[in-house]
């Protein structure tokens, strides 16, 4: 199954966390920091979105941070991805 967003919508992955800290030391699951980086697997084409023009700044593989709690997650292909649109992506990561 493919994705293909519509509007506004980006679709994107999370980053997987560090499993060590700088010191060398092995975290758990459960002391692992949530990830504020996800790869955007897919972009909307943009265009009038509640009466306002937007044009798309993100693209296919950039790094972005967005909202905490931002967007609807979705099983695809056995991976979890969310949708959110694009005013919730905070950064592009360079």
């Amino acid at each position: 199954m493919k994705l293909k967003p519509l509007a506004d919508r980006v679709v994107v992955k999370l980053v997987e966390a560090e499993e060590t800290t700088k010191g060398g030391i092995i975290l758990t699951g459960a002391a692992k920091e949530k990830p504020e980086v996800a790869e955007v697997l897919a972009v909307g084409p943009g265009g009038m979105v509640d009466g306002k023009e937007v044009v798309m700044n993100v693209k296919v593989g950039d790094k972005v941070i967005t909202s905490k709690y931002a967007g609807t997650q979705v099983k695809l292909n056995g991976d979890e991805v969310t949708i959110v649109r694009q005013n919730d992506i905070l950064a592009i990561v360079e």
